[in-house]
């Protein structure tokens, strides 16, 4: 089985250095590059084949601004010192696969790389918690069956595009879909209805 080859980018020497130490004891993953500079990172990408990127939110500039390029290339799982709910729901909502807060990047972060490397999202539990008990329980609104294929894919952190492609319908459609699965399932977008398909088992 080929390990998963990360690049890293934070410009914090003493963080990088410890994740450095955290994932050589992991057998199924390989660094093969890493940068403190965010500039540096679409030259990096686009010369170093990788499976992800660990991308730390606050560099020498926020790496907000960056996510939906950087996704374009390489799924991302961001490493983040702020635990405020409002910016990790934005670096998912820009295309990041994952968000990690450093100060439990020990216990969560291999849990985050696998779960991104088998196609699925991740987020911090505490993160979960807080977004879930918003949402309305389930058992509302039945979902036809195409509505719960729907929910499913979105669950694993597909794109529209891709739903559409898997499914062989239009892209419109899939919009349409979610249209109503949102209206039926009490959610306002895509990242609670992700926590929906994980409350249900939809993922």
């Amino acid at each position: 089985m080929k390990p998963i080859r990360l690049v890293i980018a934070d410009d914090h020497l003493l963080f990088r250095q410890g994740l450095r130490l955290l994932l050589k004891s992991e057998p199924d993953v390989e660094i093969v590059a890493e940068t403190d500079r965010a500039d540096e990172l679409p030259a990096l990408l686009a010369t170093t084949p990788c499976d992800q990127l660990l991308l730390d939110l606050q560099m020498e500039r926020n790496a907000l601004a960056d996510i939906d390029t950087l996704c374009k290339r390489v799924p991302v799982v961001v490493l983040t010192a702020s635990e405020v709910p409002a910016d990790a729901v934005a670096a998912i909502r820009k295309g990041a696969r994952a968000v990690v807060f450093k100060r439990f990047a020990i216990e969560n972060l291999m849990d985050a790389i696998r779960m991104v490397a088998s196609g699925n999202v991740w987020l911090p539990v505490s993160l979960q918690t807080q977004m879930a008990a918003r949402l309305r329980s389930p058992g509302g609104m039945a979902l036809s069956p195409r509505e719960e294929e729907i929910v499913h894919y979105v669950g694993r952190g597909l794109r529209n595009a891709e739903i559409a492609k898997t499914l062989a319908i239009s892209e419109e459609t899939v919009k349409t879909h979610l249209s109503k699965i949102f209206r039926k399932v009490g959610v306002r977008d895509r990242i609670e209805l992700a926590l929906y398909a994980a409350r249900v088992g939809g993922n």
